[in-house]
């Protein structure tokens, strides 16, 4: 074999190999982030130091959910809705959100730092079950889901005062990330006010 045709074999492997790094280096399709909850309300009105005080404890997520992606589920598989990220994991923008609905819609609870509550002798439990899309068939707009039980107990015993199960279900107008990002935060609203009035019921 004479030397050009070597050289010649040289230079396709090495366009070949520079082929093969793109290839390998190839850019993942592009992310968008989304949030729900919405930003802080004003307060709704001034809440006297009098009134019963309630901690907030940190909402439990299960780990399929807790953190910054979208679930989606049909019958028994399960599956993450490509393009789609929270802007922050879901168990921090829930707490936020619920945050943000004591602050606009409580009018007889204050909500207080853990510290506190160990003096206030109450606390707010949630422990999230389903953050979920569902789809009744592939490719149907599907029905945001979420169920959560709470709790108000007592301190230093952790005795449980109230107990609810709360779900709300909010269907989707379309089979795209817009709206069901939309139907997320529909349903976390009505989720918190419930919680929020539930609560106010059973603290005194």
């Amino acid at each position: 074999m004479n030397r050009s045709k070597l050289y010649r074999m040289a230079a396709l492997g090495a366009v070949a190999a520079a082929l093969t790094g793109c290839a390998l280096l190839k850019s993942p399709d592009p992310v968008q982030t989304y949030r729900f909850g919405g930003a802080a309300p004003a307060a709704s009105q001034t809440i006297g130091s009098a009134a019963p005080a309630i901690a907030l404890r940190r909402a439990e997520f299960p780990e399929a959910v807790a953190g910054d992606r979208l679930l989606g589920v049909t019958g028994t598989e399960t599956a993450y809705i490509k393009g789609a990220r929270w802007v922050s994991p879901a168990e921090d923008l829930y707490m936020e959100s619920l945050e943000n609905a004591f602050a606009g819609q409580a009018t007889r609870v204050r909500v207080v730092a853990t510290r506190e509550a160990v003096r206030s002798g109450r606390s707010l439990d949630i422990d999230v079950r389903a953050f979920e899309a569902r789809y009744d068939s592939p490719g149907a707009p599907p029905t945001v889901v979420i169920t959560a039980r709470a709790r108000v107990t007592t301190l230093p015993e952790r005795n449980v005062a109230a107990e609810r199960m709360f779900s709300v279900e909010q269907p989707a107008a379309a089979n795209r990330v817009g709206a069901i990002v939309e139907a997320f935060d529909t349903a976390t609203r009505d989720l918190n006010t419930q919680i929020v009035a539930w609560t106010e019921a059973n603290t005194r």
